[in-house]
């Protein structure tokens, strides 16, 4: 009789330990499709580098491997190009208190805890239970001898139990394996976003300077212009009074020198603003930042004849975007694990009494260990429409990693045309401010030795404000270009070593 009871309680067990063997195998399986960078057709060279250089960059794609977190560093000091102490300080001053930069700082944190969450159910869960109850149960009643109802008292009952329990779920299909990749994904992509983040802020400090520079050159240019329309309106009223110049010819030099206060006026105001969106960068309140004025423009570094082969390698939103890819594709695998059953291995062990004083003793141990396998038979659809849904959020994503590529490419080919066509700018503008000061010497000379109306010295004056005036917007938008093409390469533009040549059509191809 022990016998067939020890038979009868070894087959199921038996059977048990097969099915979890079987189970254990078939967790090499995986639902997850293997990931390939979007293909994207790309010409070898940029096309403005080409019409001037030969022997211009190649394009390469954001490498990243599935745990890379150096694929898209950022260069710490790139606007030292500059060679401007200021700058290199309020660039230092954002790099620590820069909100944006802070948000972007928290969010890579929640991606690194969710990484951490999402690693957490690869391993089983442990847990402990006590509890301890006293219960009165109802008596009801009885018959006596007489036939009569009696009450009965109730019974008080105790229950003590202490238990340990745990369960696994057997990852058999890479469900969970691919919701890790996803998080490891989407967390390289924070980091990516964060140096984005840390990029654009370092280039709006890096611009913002240099337009207030700009508005200090414009006010320090307006002032010295006021020096001289004064010199020439009290000339007017001179003559005026001596019987050789008209009365229009002193309300002439008046309006021109009252407008040239206005412009002034105007030129202060920017200025300022300037200053307080520069504090906003540095995360300071305006009231509690300001900058000495020098009115001093730096010069911007001149543009290298190639740019990097390795630009697309450099970008970190493009970098970005290509993590969102790899999280979109393994989330895919994820809504396809759950056509398949889901298996989870339970165990719990303790001890359960009546009485506190002997509940830790072998009699009162109680155990259970067993597998446990789920599967929706119906659900009306709703995997399905999951799987779907994460194909259509992978098109979406590719979608996006291309269209981050070519906006990369056309903002370095728009920087290179305005780069190119200002540098010619500033030579023309250059020779136009001196043929305009030429001009008004002229014309000065002439009005002095009555040849001329006023007008003419009126007219030759606004030409020489206007020309200096756009000399100094050109050199502005020159700084801003180049500032702007730096950020396009990452902040660094040097040509990378050839011995890794390989263009994105020969890597897309060969995936």
């Amino acid at each position: 009789m022990k016998m067939g009871i020890r038979n009868t309680l070894h087959r199921p067990v038996g059977r048990g330990l097969g099915l979890l063997a079987a189970a254990l195998l078939l967790a090499g399986c995986s639902t997850q499709p293997a990931y390939q960078r979007p293909y994207l057709e790309v010409p070898e060279h940029f096309k403005q580098a080409d019409l001037q250089h030969a022997d211009a960059g190649t394009w390469f794609p954001a490498r990243h491997g599935i745990n890379d977190s150096k694929a898209a560093d950022v260069p710490h000091d790139w606007w030292t190009l500059y060679g401007d102490a200021t700058l290199n300080q309020l660039q230092s001053e954002a790099q620590l208190q820069n909100q944006g930069i802070a948000q972007a700082l928290a969010r890579v944190r929640a991606a690194q805890a969710a990484v951490a969450s999402s690693r957490s159910s690869l391993f089983p869960t442990v847990g402990t239970s006590a509890s301890g109850s006293r219960a009165r149960a109802g008596g009801g009643t009885v018959s006596n001898a007489a036939g009569e109802n009696v009450a009965r008292s109730g019974s008080i009952n105790n229950s003590y139990s202490l238990g340990l329990n745990a369960s696994w779920e057997i990852d058999l299909w890479g469900r969970i394996a691919g919701t890790v990749d996803a998080s490891e994904a989407s967390a390289q992509a924070s980091r990516d976003d964060l140096a984005a983040v840390r990029l654009s802020t370092q280039a709006a400090v890096a611009q913002t300077y240099f337009s207030l520079r700009a508005a200090e050159a414009q006010q320090s240019l307006l002032q010295q212009t006021l020096q001289a329309y004064e010199q020439s309106w009290q000339l007017t009223q001179n003559r005026y009074k001596a019987g050789v110049a008209s009365s229009a010819d002193v309300a002439q030099a008046e309006s021109q020198y009252k407008s040239t206060q206005a412009q002034l006026i105007e030129s202060q105001t920017s200025r300022a603003q300037l200053e307080h969106a520069l504090a906003a960068l540095l995360g300071k309140v305006p009231a509690a930042f300001s900058l000495a004025p020098t009115g001093v423009m730096p010069a911007p570094p001149a543009e290298p004849s190639m740019l990097p082969s390795q630009l697309l390698e450099q970008r970190p939103d493009i970098a970005s975007a290509e993590r969102s890819v790899a999280a979109a594709n393994a989330q895919v695998g994820v809504a396809r694990a759950a056509y398949f059953p889901s298996l989870t291995l339970s165990a719990a062990a303790g001890y359960r009494n009546s009485s506190l004083s002997n509940l830790l003793s072998a009699p009162n141990l109680f155990w259970s260990l067993g597998p446990a396998l789920a599967l929706a038979i119906f659900d009306g659809g709703a995997r399905d429409a999951a799987v779907e849904s994460a194909r259509a959020s992978l098109d979406l994503a590719s979608a996006t990693y291309r269209q981050t590529v070519i906006t990369a490419l056309q903002e370095v080919e728009d920087n290179l045309v305005a780069a190119n066509a200002l540098d010619e700018e500033l030579q023309v503008q250059t020779e136009a401010v001196a043929a305009a000061r030429k001009a008004l010497v002229v014309a000065n000379n002439q009005y002095k030795a009555g040849i001329v109306a006023y007008l003419n010295v009126l007219s030759a004056q606004t030409t020489v404000l206007s020309a200096e005036r756009s000399l100094i917007d050109v050199r502005n938008r020159r700084l801003a270009a180049v500032n702007t093409l730096l950020k396009n390469v990452a902040g660094d533009w040097r040509t990378g070593s050839s011995d890794s040549a390989v263009s994105l059509k020969d890597q897309s191809a060969s995936q």
